[in-house]
């Protein structure tokens, strides 16, 4: 190697205590070299505290990384790791482990024994489950664990409670348990491209939360409870039941004779007593509902069409809500009636040019 291939391998990260980044990223390395000090002409192994090995082809991570006991930040991804040595449990000042892109399937037990790492990423490998050791790891601020076969999360997931980031997109999960709304600290969540119907009310507890990415799953309802979490700016709920049927399912079916002479006889307020009708068709007339359009004023009893009405999500974004009309009222614009529906609500109207931010689709 040339002196300007050894700069390069030792980059320029000396500070006053001497820390030393060294970069073998992208060598065709398929082994970490046991005299690595000598070969990249590092002084000392002691005072390597950052180690790029991303984009080799190293399968197994050895015993010999149990040498850079000072290392703070290693990345081996895109390696086709598959195994990690017990000794990483030597490193007791890493804070940040990158390993996404592998074929890592489980962790050494002594992964516990991390207690300063706040960083780690293990996306894209091939877990099948959370490993216990993750919830030794309390000084975690990011976890990265998206694109693997996980399908349960364990209520254990409360124990890292200093968790700002927690990704767990493009796994199997199907549901998520009430404990994760005991991540106080969480400013974004992502469990996109996962099976998920239902999400526990007990997410409005996640007060700092800014991001929730939820797209491409099974929901068909969200818990009233989201209103509340304020500092929401994002919310991705494209390809969910919740989207989609309300395009699919916004039919109408014509009224009956028996519904439109049950709507004249209400809206035209005639008098009846249960001496003039059939106990029947008084158990239909009182089963009537009002119309929700303020324009509309009317009733309707089966027949219904439904309409999609956007409400203020924390006076940022829109959320779909459905409502029954008992008519299409094609081409009414509800914000030029007296009587708006966001009056009605005790709610402020929200500026129309806010629509343009709904994360639907």
């Amino acid at each position: 190697m040339d002196a300007g291939g050894e700069r390069n391998v030792v980059e320029a990260a000396r500070d006053d205590s001497e820390e030393l980044d060294l970069n073998l990223g992208h060598r065709f390395l398929d082994s970490l070299p046991n005299d690595i000090h000598v070969l990249n002409n590092v002084p000392d192994v002691l005072k390597i505290t950052r180690l790029n090995l991303a984009g080799n082809i190293i399968s197994v991570l050895p015993d010999s990384i149990g040498n850079f006991v000072n290392l703070k930040e290693i990345d081996i991804s895109g390696n086709g790791l598959a195994y990690i040595t017990p000794r990483v449990g030597e490193l007791r000042q890493l804070k940040t482990f990158m390993a996404r892109n592998n074929n890592l399937d489980e962790l050494p037990k002594e992964f516990a024994q991390l207690l300063a790492l706040e960083n780690l990423n293990l996306s894209g490998n091939r877990f099948e489950s959370f490993m216990p050791q993750l919830f030794e790891l309390v000084s975690l601020r990011t976890l990265y664990f998206g694109g693997n076969r996980i399908d349960v999360i364990p209520p254990d997931i409360q124990n890292l409670q200093r968790l700002e980031i927690l990704y767990l997109g493009g796994n199997q999960l199907t549901s998520v348990p009430v404990e994760l709304g005991n991540l106080r600290r969480l400013r974004a969540l992502n469990l996109c491209d996962n099976n998920i119907e239902s999400l526990p009310s007990t997410l409005v507890k996640l007060t700092h939360l800014q991001s929730l990415s939820l797209h491409n799953n099974r929901l068909t309802i969200l818990p009233v409870a989201l209103i509340k979490l304020r500092n929401l700016e994002e919310l991705s709920l494209r390809e969910n039941p919740l989207v989609v049927r309300f395009v699919r399912d916004m039919t109408f079916n014509p009224p009956s004779l028996l519904e439109l002479s049950g709507r004249c006889i209400k809206n035209s307020g005639v008098k009846y007593t249960s001496q003039d009708l059939p106990v029947h068709l008084l158990k239909y007339l009182n089963s009537a509902r009002r119309c929700v359009n303020p324009c509309c004023k009317g009733v309707y009893f089966d027949a219904r069409v439904r309409h999609i009405k956007f409400v203020d999500f924390c006076g940022k974004y829109r959320l779909p809500l459905e409502q029954f009309l008992c008519s299409p009222h094609a081409g009414e614009k509800w914000e030029d009636c007296s009587s708006s529906s966001s009056e009605d609500e005790g709610v402020s109207p929200v500026p129309r040019e806010r629509l343009r931010k709904v994360l639907l689709g």
